[in-house]
């Protein structure tokens, strides 16, 4: 490299350009292909001038190769011959072989004045049926200074072909289009058919016109080509003392930009992401919200039916005191034991075993609504993949984390939440409400049957009232009445203090539940908002050192290109 003060001012800041976009990278948890392909950039400095020869396999690259060398150096073929890549430099000992740290690498040296300061590379055939080739030879690619891009003038520009350039225009790499097996072409006609095919093709991927070069490597060995000389002068004035220091400092610039093209694309990928996340996570709060407001419609639903079979056994027990405190009755008021039966099989009736179903149907229905809503949050979780841009990236594996622990608490929710736990919860708290109402009942026996010696307490209640009263010398003919009202007065008293204590209990239980899901839901996410919350100031501050970075890159662009 042709070094002067000002190429020296360059060449250093140029090196902490790429040291501060290597530490800005690794900073921001971008994927390690990147953070190796700035550490590489910053290798480059050092290495020689690399001229990359690539193109399609059976293009001609190792024909080509020899031609322009002048020697038969690289073996020939109608077979994919190049399984890696040879870097050729100039050497005393012919076709000496030297490893590098690159396994698939190799450094050939040979005496050819040519490849002074220069070190030519040869790569494997792209579009070949072996794929590791074509990776090969992708991956070389950044570190190129110059490209001889070579395609063939039987099938000139192919679709492969284009896309390939087109990565090495995303690199900002310099190339020269080089058509070989021009023999073919009969005619002039033809020639400038395929060279204005073949500019047009590359203007369209580069946006610009590179000089393009039909050739016969064939020819050129053959005793020689004037396509062959037309590149040849053109590679001496690209490959000056001078010129070649512009390339070369120009390619790892060109790889820089790439990078932090990258590195913002994936920062706004990651921003979009986290809008998107936030504005779903709103959605499931309101959604917990609208959840709240649907259980307590179906739970007022549910005590609605609940109230229903109260009134009916209400009715009944209407029914039941008419139709025995009378005087036609008088026999079986003196039986209280019979008359405490009666009322258990005509009054009292299914009515433990209908309110212990239909606390099952109001379980059931809470715990099929409240596992809805933890299943919705699965399906959000499972739908909210980060995109290919941020998919490898500390922001991905981060969130990826906090994201799986939401979802490990919805489905601990789910394994948790079940009829028979709720269920059971509910009992044993109804039953301990029931205990303090009526007092002395024993623990563990189900709601109905708690129920039932609630209300069998009741018939004892009227039932004991009216049997202390029916002495003979106390009995008339108002009596009977006053007691049956009194009955009444009794029954209605205990029948709404039984619905007002069923409600109360039911409501208490349903709303724990419900606040322990909401508090489950509300810790489950807590750490993910925090999460997002960091993102946004650390990727609003990456904004502002990434426009930075920005600048002092198209800075250094622009000084470099003057140089030529």
């Amino acid at each position: 490299m042709l070094v002067s003060d000002r190429v020296q001012d360059l060449l250093s800041r140029e090196r902490v350009l790429l040291a501060d976009l290597q530490a800005f990278l690794e900073t921001q948890g971008a994927p390690l292909g990147a953070v190796e392909y700035a550490r590489q950039a910053v290798r480059s400095l050092d290495e020689s001038f690399l001229l990359v020869v690539v193109g399609e396999f059976n293009a001609g690259k190792s024909s080509f190769v020899n031609a322009l060398l002048g020697a038969s150096v690289l073996p020939e073929g109608v077979t994919p011959t190049t399984d890696r890549i040879y870097v050729l430099v100039h050497g005393d000992q012919p076709g000496q072989m030297e490893p590098t740290r690159d396994p698939f690498v190799s450094r050939l040296t040979y005496p050819l004045p040519s490849l002074e300061g220069v070190a030519l590379v040869d790569t494997p055939g792209t579009n070949a049926i072996i794929r590791q080739h074509q990776a090969l030879t992708e991956g070389f690619l950044p570190r190129a200074d110059l490209v001889l891009f070579l395609t063939s003038a039987d099938r000139p520009f192919t679709e492969s072909e284009r896309q390939f350039l087109a990565l090495a225009a995303r690199w900002g790499r310099s190339v020269i289009l080089v058509v070989n097996k021009a023999d073919l072409l009969e005619t002039q006609a033809q020639r400038e058919q395929v060279r204005e095919f073949v500019e047009t093709g590359a203007r369209g991927v580069l946006g610009l016109t590179p000089p393009v070069f039909l050739i016969s490597a064939r020819g050129e060995q053959r005793g020689g080509d004037p396509g062959f000389y037309a590149l040849r002068e053109v590679l001496k004035m690209r490959l000056s003392e001078t010129e070649r220091t512009r390339l070369k400092l120009q390619s790892p610039l060109g790889t820089a930009a790439e990078i932090l093209g990258g590195e913002e694309a994936r920062a706004e990928a990651a921003r979009k992401t986290l809008t998107e996340d936030q504005s779903i996570l709103r959605d499931l709060e309101a959604q917990r919200e609208r959840h709240g407001v649907t259980m307590l419609g179906e739970l007022d639903g549910q005590l609605n039916r609940l109230g229903r079979l109260l009134s009916e056994f209400e009715v009944r027990a209407d029914r039941f005191i008419d139709d025995k405190l009378r005087f036609g009755n008088l026999r079986g008021l003196l039986n209280s034991r019979e008359l405490e039966e009666q009322f258990r099989r005509e009054a009292v009736a299914d009515l433990p075993g209908a309110i212990d179903r239909q606390f099952g149907s109001m379980i059931d229905r809470f715990v099929e609504t409240n596992l809805h809503f933890w299943e919705d949050v699965q399906a959000f979780l499972i739908h909210r993949q980060p995109s290919s841009e941020v998919a490898r990236t500390r922001f991905s594996y981060d969130r990826g984390a906090l994201l799986e622990g939401i979802a490990g608490s919805a489905r601990e929710h789910l394994e948790a939440t079940t009829e028979h736990e709720l269920g059971r919860q509910l009992s044993r708290d109804a039953e301990d409400a029931l205990k303090g109402a009526v007092g002395g009942l024993a623990g563990g026996i189900g709601i109905g049957a708690t129920l039932g010696a609630l209300i069998g307490a009741s018939a004892v209640d009227f039932t004991g009232g009216i049997l202390a009263g029916l002495t003979l010398g106390s009995l008339g003919l108002f009596v009977l009445p006053n007691k049956r009202l009194q009955a009444h007065r009794q029954l209605r008293q205990k029948v709404e203090g039984l619905r007002e204590a069923l409600e109360r209990i039911i409501r208490r239980e349903y709303e724990r539940e419900q606040e322990r899901a909401d508090a489950r839901l509300r810790d489950a996410i807590s750490p993910y908002t925090r999460f997002t919350e960091q993102e946004r100031t650390r990727l609003e501050s990456a904004q502002t050192r990434a426009a930075e970075l920005r600048a002092r890159l198209e800075t250094l662009q622009t000084e470099v290109k003057a140089l030529g």
